[in-house]
């Protein structure tokens, strides 16, 4: 699949219509749209999202959720759309956007180009979309719904920021840490393997489980249930609300860390005092030991809580005694109340019997009383021995055990295990001061103006820091304790629900989607499996082949455990190697190798659009990308740079081999046209531009 045209009406920037085509000549695939900052080369990648799916867009990626909610509305983003110059000319108060598409696979169906025009007008305040087939409206577009047909047969919502993106911004996928950004990758990785599908089908054969176990409940079990339910989803907003809370201060801790560690190498440049690697090297083993820090504080915790059951010393151990005398007294008494009875049983077995030996009645009566007498006596004098006296506790025996562990613990282990602990937090703690003041050291040592205005707004950012992560460790913590108790609550529910007698009739269409379920469970683990061997291998092959580092990344791993996938990257010793000892170029290195392999994996024939295609990249990494990913990465690929800063001369000298075409972005204090130019004449017109603003 490619894109023949694109058509923008009147679209933000773009004053009346723009039509760019890029019609290929013979085996070159790349294209290049330039243009300065603020000239609409941003605004361009939105015109496609917004063209193939409009109020959906949020779907697509979360920046386009978060400009939607900050503009308050679908309907008032649509108005910041329009050309502010057509605004006023009510006659012309439309844009549209038409992307026409060719080599269009659709079963059954065979076609040369599909239209795709999406148009508001400002007038009827409504937006339309249409959808032509070879230059005719077809029955398939109708019966499925435009929507549908764009996500089912051209490129799901999904997966689309893989195939339009900021080449800045995929570092992203490299710095992905907490569970609701493996989540989320995670999803986008189900959709690109294939796998979404079989998981959706997982859910609904899990929601007709829930249903045919839900027909039969009385209305006392129905109110239960809504109750359970209720909760279950106040715990799920509110762990969703601090999730977004820690991504937020994930967001603001990066760029702070950025500021931070720009002052600290200007400070060192200024004192001479240690190299830039010494100091990375000391501060890995800083955010090392502050990891360490709190894992052991989390320990001590623990055991700080039994610290109150430490203290009562003696009295712990008398209230051990007392339990032991009730539990002995308590379950002896049971077992001799159960020997009694039988020594009873026993005794009348045994005067029946005698009955067959026909004894005289005084001699039967003689022996009855001897027997009575000796059980009588016997237990009569048990009970006179009783230790316990009162019983004052009256623990359960599942109470008693758990008690008797706690206390076992405490008399054998508890010291040592806080001896320990303790040792090892003031170790730490002395590890972690000593790394500090040797990164401090490293500051400058003169007392010049500049030095000490570096050192002041580096205080100020690592004070940020500081209570930062203060605030995030709290948030993590709490987080655990909402999603334990979620967890709880729905084997809770899961339970409650088991226990609900199914209706006859449902007997069978439950047993049914049962092992219809297990069977899908099966199949998408194995899919995952094979998915995780082909997504290794492609990552690994895109890694050695754009990095210039031999052996820097000698292999790849994909971990998938439940609902979350999360790769390692192994040096040659086969240790992991923590992301954030990369550089931003490696990492955006690893995230490009990434999304090749995961565009490869999709099997989607879709043009891939990238701006700021080479930002972070040094010269070594920059040759590698334009020879080795843009000619491979789709059959059509578009490009979005900045001329000279972002692509030198010499680089796209390099490029021209694989250029089809070559746009410029002209601005003027109207608005934004894009022209099309010789591949040849590209830098020599952008040198033209003046720098004009307008948005």
């Amino acid at each position: 699949m490619k894109i023949g045209k694109i058509k923008l009406n009147n679209f933000r920037i773009y004053k009346g219509e723009n039509e760019l085509n890029f019609v290929a000549k013979g085996d070159k695939n790349i294209s290049i749209i330039a243009g300065k900052n603020g000239f609409g080369k941003t605004t361009f990648l939105t015109s496609l999202i917004w063209c193939f799916y409009g109020k959906l867009m949020t779907q697509v990626e979360d920046k386009y959720k978060k400009d939607i909610k900050n503009i308050g509305g679908y309907d008032n983003y649509l108005l910041s759309l329009l050309n502010r110059d057509i605004k006023d000319e009510s006659a012309n108060s439309i844009f549209s956007v038409e992307v026409e598409l060719e080599d269009l696979l659709i079963p059954s169906i065979p076609c040369r180009t599909v239209n795709i025009k999406r148009t508001y007008s400002l007038i009827t305040k409504e937006e339309t979309l249409q959808i032509l087939i070879d230059g005719d409206e077809n029955e398939l577009t109708k019966d499925v719904g435009f929507e549908v047909f764009i996500n089912d047969f051209i490129l799901p919502r999904e997966i689309a920021k893989f195939f339009f993106f900021d080449a800045e911004k995929i570092v992203s996928l490299a710095e992905a840490k907490s569970k609701s950004e493996l989540r989320s990758l995670s999803r986008a990785y189900s959709e690109v393997l294939g796998i979404k599908k079989y998981e959706e089908l997982k859910n609904n054969l899990e929601s007709l489980l829930t249903k045919l176990r839900r027909r039969g409940v009385s209305e006392l079990e129905e109110f239960k249930l809504k109750e359970l339910l209720s909760e279950e989803n106040e715990l799920e907003k509110f762990i969703s609300h601090n999730e977004d809370k820690q991504l937020d201060i994930d967001k603001h801790l990066a760029i702070l860390k950025l500021e931070s560690d720009s002052l600290q190498e200007k400070l060192i440049r200024e004192g001479n005092s240690i190299t830039l690697e010494e100091l990375k090297e000391l501060k890995s083993k800083r955010d090392d030991l502050k990891e360490e820090s709190i894992k052991i504080k989390r320990e001590l915790r623990k055991l700080l809580d039994l610290t109150p059951l430490v203290i009562a010393g003696k009295h712990l151990g008398k209230m051990y005694n007392q339990l032991v005398l009730e539990n002995d007294d308590l379950y002896g008494a049971l077992t001799e109340k159960l020997l009694k009875k039988e020594l009873e049983s026993f005794s009348t077995s045994i005067l029946s019997n005698a009955e067959l030996l026909s004894l005289e009645p005084l001699i039967k009566d003689k022996i009855e009383k001897v027997i009575n007498t000796s059980i009588e006596l016997k237990f009569k004098k048990k009970d006179s021995t009783s230790k316990v006296g009162k019983v004052y506790l009256e623990f359960s025996e599942e109470s008693f055990r758990e008690f008797q562990a706690i206390y076992n613990n405490i008399k054998t282990t508890f010291l040592s295990q806080f001896n320990a602990i303790v040792k090892e937090e003031k170790i730490n703690r002395a590890l972690l001061s000593r790394t500090i003041n040797k990164i401090k050291q490293g500051e400058a040592r003169k007392d010049n103006h500049l030095a000490k205005q570096f050192r002041d707004e580096k205080t100020k950012a690592d004070t940020k820091i500081e209570n930062l992560l203060n605030e995030k460790n709290e948030l993590l913590e709490k987080l655990g304790g909402l999603r334990l108790k979620l967890t709880s609550h729905k084997k809770v529910r899961s339970e409650y629900e088991k226990n609900f007698n199914l209706v006859e009739t449902d007997k069978k269409k439950f047993e049914v989607t049962q092992n219809l379920l297990t069977k899908i469970n099966e199949l998408i683990k194995r899919i995952k499996q094979d998915k995780k061997y082909s997504l290794q291998k492609s990552v690994s092959l895109g890694l050695k082949k754009l990095m210039h580092k031999e052996d820097f990344i000698s292999n790849v791993r994909v971990n998938i455990i439940d609902d979350v996938m999360d790769i390692d990257l192994l040096d040659k010793n086969g240790v992991v190697i923590d992301k954030d000892s990369l550089s931003k170029g490696e990492q955006q290195l690893y995230a490009t190798a990434l999304l090749k392999a995961l565009v490869d994996e999709s099997g989607i024939k879709f043009p891939v659009f990238i701006d700021s295609p080479l930002q972070k990249f040094d010269k070594y990494h920059s040759k590698n990308i334009i020879k080795e990913f843009y000619p491979t990465i789709s059959e059509q690929v578009v490009l979005f740079p900045l001329l000279e800063k972002e692509l030198s001369e010499v680089e796209y000298e390099l490029l021209k081999p694989n250029l089809n075409k070559a746009f410029l972005i002209h601005n003027t204090e109207k608005g934004s046209e894009i022209i099309s130019t010789r591949v040849n004449n590209l830098f020599k017109e952008f040198k033209k531009e003046k720098d004009v603003y307008t948005y």
